[in-house]
């Protein structure tokens, strides 16, 4: 994974809130339904390209899969963004 599809998961408004909802800690993915109006089958996807960004795992457990924010793959990419303003004035 990198950072091509890191920047193109995070270009997406809902794709940002799914990461900040899941910041306090694992959800269902019916539980990050219930706070946007739309289909599940549209959350599901935001998940997938979350997902094959690296930006979330999913964990099953029982019949439900748990969705949680991966932050090792969020501080690369915030060192990148980092290092680049710092060059900014070199």
């Amino acid at each position: 994974m990198g950072f091509q599809e890191t920047f193109k998961a995070l270009s997406d408004p809902t794709r940002r809130r799914i990461l900040e909802i899941l910041k306090p800690g694992r959800m269902t993915a019916g539980e990050i339904v219930a706070v946007f109006d739309v289909t599940g089958a549209t959350i599901s996807r935001h998940l997938s390209v979350l997902k094959n960004a690296g930006l979330v795992s999913d964990l099953k457990v029982g019949k439900y899969i748990y969705y949680e924010l991966n932050t090792s793959v969020v501080e690369e990419a915030m060192q990148w963004l980092a290092n680049i303003i710092g060059k900014e004035g070199d």
